[in-house]
C-alpha cells in the first residue's frame, strides 16, 4: 500500500512561491498517477492538480496558470511549484492518487499559509 509524506510548506507573502514536495513509497510508484489536494479551513479537499505515469498534467482553474506539478520517479516524489501566492491558496496540502485511484489513507499534509 502506498503512503505519502509531504514537506515544504510553511508562511509566504502574497504574490511569492512556494514548492511542496511530497514522498511516495511503493516500488511501482513510476506506474502510479498522483495528484496534489487541498483542504482550507471550512472547506472541503479540492483535487488541485494532477499529472499522469507519462507526465500529462492538469489543474483546478484557481490554480491554472500559477502552479506547476512534476514528479521524479527516480526519487518517488511529486512537486507542486506555487507561484503568484494568494490568501485563498492558504491551506493544508496533501497528495494522493487522483479519482478513481485515490487512496484510503492520506498523509499529514503541509501546511501553506500565504499572508503579509
Amino acid at each position: 500500500q502506498v503512503q505519502f509524506v509531504e514537506s515544504g510548506g510553511g508562511l509566504v507573502q502574497p504574490g511569492g512561491s512556494l514548492r511542496v514536495s511530497c514522498a511516495a513509497s511503493g516500488s511501482i510508484f513510476r506506474l502510479y498517477a498522483m495528484a496534489w489536494y487541498r483542504q482550507a479551513p471550512g472547506k472541503q479537499r479540492e483535487l488541485v492538480a494532477t499529472i499522469t505515469s507519462g507526465g500529462s498534467t492538469t489543474y483546478a482553474d484557481s490554480v491554472k496558470g500559477r502552479f506547476t506539478i512534476s514528479r521524479d520517479n527516480a526519487k518517488n516524489t511529486v512537486y507542486l511549484q506555487m507561484n503568484s501566492l494568494k490568501p485563498e491558496d492558504t491551506a493544508v496540502y496533501y497528495c494522493n492518487s487522483p479519482p478513481p485511484f485515490r487512496q484510503g489513507v492520506w498523509g499529514q499534509g503541509t501546511q501553506v499559509t500565504v499572508s503579509s
